[in-house]
């Protein structure tokens, strides 16, 4: 038996168990580990395969054809035609090395020609572009020359405020802050026992339940009944919570608006968006119209801020720029880039100091900056939060802000530039957002819920409410004197949580909003705040008399027990105590005892009431 490769009797014979043929181990075993095949069927092949055969080990005889010289000659032979193929087979491998080599070659020689045209043209464009720049300072002078006599329907930016605005932000802060030295705490804010007492009073569905979510909302300056909301479905809603209806949708921004602001009254919003622009809005009738749209931003227009003056505005976005815009022209003053900001992924959130000089700006890579709006300059920076800052506010005592992320809350002292308090609401949970009341008593929180802080209770949790999404809070507001909490959640309900409708009733004073400014508004008028006594306040009209009857038997109706209280004493004079018998009289209180609205006792209030049959200057 011979081996099928080197045709002699194999030392150590192995039969393949797949083919059946003979080979040496030593030779197989190498086929085997080069090519893995057999060599003779070309069928894959392992060493398992290999079956060794026992032999006697006796003295192996040459073969036949060795022993004889015609033998050998056919064997030197045989080894000669094997070679002669081998060599033949390298010819053949040599050629093709060749052929690819050249292939090679040619590629190569190609390349090099196409990077020399392409440095040629290179350098040829290099040559026009600086001829170019050296024509463009007379072209830009002759453009800049062109804007200037277009005025402001140019719209460009410039390079910074100018003395005039300067002035006007200066003046504005003065007279600001002045007025907060001076200004006391109202005694109708809430107290801390009856925000613990808010329940959640009315839930009002808005925006799109296809792409739910508030982002932001802002409280109409003409009276807290008129909401405006942010939603993720590219729209800006006005919502009246007295008669429950959506006064108008702004629609015109492209993708989910992330902030809304009145400016100085109803009939003026801002909003920004994530299709990268600022619009300003402005009523037109019983709706509202697109006035304006700044576009000058790159990035998304994450926050807008109205300056005191109601004059300007400011929009953060997540190019990492802020800019200045004068309201009335529709025109962007200025506009500042944050190369620290940008790199770290832009602005996040921004918020305006309540005197308008300053300007704190959150970006993504958990930053908070402190810009002077008149110089546009990075005054100072805070550091210490952790992930993307997601709300700033300011307190209205000028000194304290709040700032959010997802690590919690921090409060910062302005006068110091330090970092007082930190709060962790949610346990690790993010924190997206924050607000002070007007007071700056409380502090709002949004995020897996939605709860209240209070100030002078070193900072503790005054009430939290549950009643939200699991998705969580978005956008948190007071109302006036933090009589109610709005909240704007990741669904598209707006929540309103409010003391029980048998909570005490302010004090009725027609003569505290008519001194305020609040005549002739066709809503009539909000039960609230202020005193009235008839000694000092004795012209009585007959039209007032039916209001005040009307006030007493709302307030009956809802719980109170309407009693009069003597606020007026001898020098109301006759007509007036008489009107008083028959106010009582008509309010079902008793005949006896003297005097005036001054206050309905007990524990049972009605909150907000709407007189909205006469306007005002009948009452005076």
């Amino acid at each position: 038996m011979l081996c099928s490769i080197s045709g002699t009797v194999p030392e150590v014979p192995v039969v393949s168990k797949k083919s059946g043929h003979l080979y040496e181990k030593r030779l197989i075993v190498k086929v085997i580990q080069e090519t893995g095949r057999d060599p003779v069927t070309s069928e894959a092949l392992s060493e398992d395969d290999l079956l060794e055969l026992t032999t006697s080990q006796v003295v192996k005889p040459r073969p036949t054809p060795a022993t004889s010289i015609p033998g050998l000659l056919s064997l030197f032979q045989n080894e000669w035609d094997s070679t002669m193929l081998e060599v033949h087979q390298l010819r053949q491998s040599l050629n093709t090395v060749r052929q690819e080599l050249s292939h090679a070659l040619y590629q190569h020689d190609a390349a090099c020609r196409v990077i020399a045209r392409l440095m040629r043209e290179r350098d040829g464009y290099r040559q026009q572009l600086e001829v170019a720049q050296r024509a463009l300072p007379e072209a830009g002078g002759a453009k800049r020359g062109a804007e200037e006599a277009e005025g402001p329907a140019g719209k460009k930016p410039k390079a910074g405020l100018t003395p005039d605005i300067a002035d006007k932000l200066t003046a504005c802060s003065n007279d600001l802050s002045k007025g907060r030295k001076k200004r006391a705490v109202s005694g109708t804010v809430a107290a801390p026992e009856d925000i613990a007492a808010y329940e959640l009073q009315s839930t009002h569905p808005l925006h799109k339940t296809s792409k739910g979510g508030i982002l932001a909302l802002d409280l109409s300056p003409a009276g807290e009944s008129v909401v405006a909301t942010a939603g993720a479905d590219a729209s800006v809603q006005l919502y009246d919570r007295g008669a429950e209806r959506v006064l108008a949708t702004l629609s015109g921004h492209t993708k989910k608006v992330y902030d809304v602001k009145f400016v100085g009254s109803q009939e003026v919003l801002a909003s920004g968006s994530a299709d990268k622009t600022t619009k300003l809005w402005r009523a037109e009738g019983d709706s509202y119209a697109c006035a304006h749209t700044f576009s000058e931003q790159s990035g998304d227009v994450v926050s807008v801020c109205v300056h005191p003056t109601s004059d300007y505005l400011i929009s953060a976005a997540s190019d990492g720029t802020w800019a200045f815009y004068d309201v009335a022209q529709a025109a962007c003053v200025t506009q500042v880039a944050d190369d620290a900001a940008a790199a770290g992924g832009g602005y996040s959130c921004a918020a305006l100091h309540p005197d308008g000089l300053i300007l704190c700006t959150g970006t993504a890579d958990a930053a908070v900056r402190i810009w002077e709006t008149r110089t546009q300059k990075n005054v100072a920076k805070f550091d210490g939060h952790e992930g993307r800052i997601s709300g700033i506010s300011f307190s209205e005592n000028g000194y304290f802000m709040a700032t959010c992320a997802s690590d919690g809350v921090k409060l910062w002292d302005l006068r110091k530039l330090r970092n007082f308090k930190s709060l962790a609401p949610y346990d690790g949970a993010p924190t997206s957002s924050v607000a002070f009341d007007y007071s700056g008593l409380y502090l709002g929180v949004g995020g897996a819920d939605a709860r209240v802080y209070g100030v002078k209770q070193d900072w503790a949790v005054v009430k939290e409410f549950s009643d939200v999404p699991k998705k969580g809070v978005h956008a948190v507001r007071f109302g006036a004197d933090a009589r109610s909490l709005l909240v704007g959640a990741a669904d598209h309900n707006l929540r309103v949580f409010a003391a029980p409708h048998d909570a005490p009733l302010p004090v009725f004073d027609p003569f505290y909003f008519h001194e305020q400014g609040v005549v002739d508004s066709g809503m009539g008028l909000i039960a609230r705040g202020g005193t009235w006594s008839p000694a000092t306040h004795c012209h009585w009209p007959e039209t007032f008399q039916a209001a005040a009857r009307t006030l007493l038997l709302a307030a009956s109706s809802a719980g109170a027990q309407p009693a009069v209280q003597p606020k007026g004493g001898e020098g109301a004079g006759r007509a007036t105590r008489g009107r008083r018998r028959s106010q009582r009289a008509a309010a079902g209180a008793p005949a006896d005892g003297g005097g005036g609205l001054a206050a309905l006792p007990g524990s049972n209030v009605l909150h907000v009431l709407e007189l909205a049959a006469m306007p005002m200057s009948d009452w005076l």
